[in-house]
C-alpha cells in the first residue's frame, strides 16, 4: 500500500477552510453608516418647543408697562370727581373725561399696533379696575359722612348689609364701564388702522 498524499490533504483543509469564510462572509450584515452616526444638531423638537418671549410679552397687543401707564391717565379724573374737585357739565371735567382715550388712540395708532381692539380693551380693564380702587378708597370722602341708601323693599336692611351691597354694586359697575369704553376706543382705533392701511397702498 501506498502511504497517503499529504498535498491532497493539505489542499482539501485550504478549500474547506476558504469555503467557511466565504459563508461566514455572506451572513454577516454591514452596518449602515447612517444609523451609526449620531445627530450633530440640536433636534427639531426642541426647536419648534422653544419659547419666544417677544410674543408672550406682547400678548395684549402692548407691552404690560404699556397698559398700565395707559390705563393711570384716567385716574386724576376719578379721583378729582371723588373730591368734589370736578363737576359734571363743565368744560374742565371734559377735558379729564375725553382727553385719556384720545391719548389711547393715539398711541396705538402711531405704534402701530397690530391688535388695537385687543390693546385698548386691556388699557380699559384695567382703567376699570383702578376706577373700582379709588371709589373704594374715597368712598366716605365722596358722600361726605353721608353715604347712599337702599330704598324700597331693601330700605329696612342693616346699614353694614347695605353699604356692602352698594360697594360690590360700585365695583361691578366700575369694571365695565372701563371694559365699555375701552371697547369703543378700540373699535375707533380699529377703524383708523384700516383706514390707514388703505391710504397707504
Amino acid at each position: 500500500m501506498s502511504p497517503p498524499d499529504d498535498s491532497t490533504d493539505a489542499s482539501g483543509r485550504m478549500s474547506g477552510g476558504s469555503r467557511l469564510r466565504s459563508v461566514a462572509a455572506m451572513t454577516t450584515r454591514p452596518t449602515s453608516p447612517s444609523a451609526s452616526a449620531a445627530p450633530s444638531g440640536p433636534s427639531t423638537a426642541s426647536a419648534v418647543a422653544a419659547p419666544d418671549p417677544h410674543r408672550r410679552q406682547h400678548r395684549l397687543g402692548l407691552p404690560v408697562a404699556a397698559v398700565a401707564g395707559l390705563a393711570l391717565l384716567g385716574a386724576p379724573r376719578v379721583v378729582l370727581h371723588d373730591l368734589d374737585v370736578l363737576h359734571e357739565g363743565t368744560a374742565l371735567n371734559a377735558v379729564f373725561v375725553f382727553a385719556p382715550p384720545l391719548v389711547w388712540v393715539l398711541v396705538v395708532l402711531l405704534t402701530r399696533v397690530a391688535t388695537p381692539f385687543r390693546a385698548l380693551l386691556a388699557v380699559g380693564a384695567g382703567y376699570g379696575v383702578l376706577l373700582a380702587v379709588i371709589h373704594q378708597l374715597l368712598w366716605a370722602r365722596a358722600f361726605a359722612g353721608a353715604p347712599p341708601q337702599l330704598g324700597g323693599t331693601l330700605a329696612d336692611l342693616d346699614p353694614a348689609a347695605q353699604e356692602a351691597l352698594l360697594r360690590g354694586t360700585a365695583v361691578v359697575s366700575s369694571l365695565v364701564t372701563g371694559l365699555v369704553v375701552g371697547a369703543l376706543t378700540g373699535l375707533v382705533a380699529l377703524a383708523l388702522t384700516a383706514l390707514l392701511r388703505r391710504a397707504r397702498r
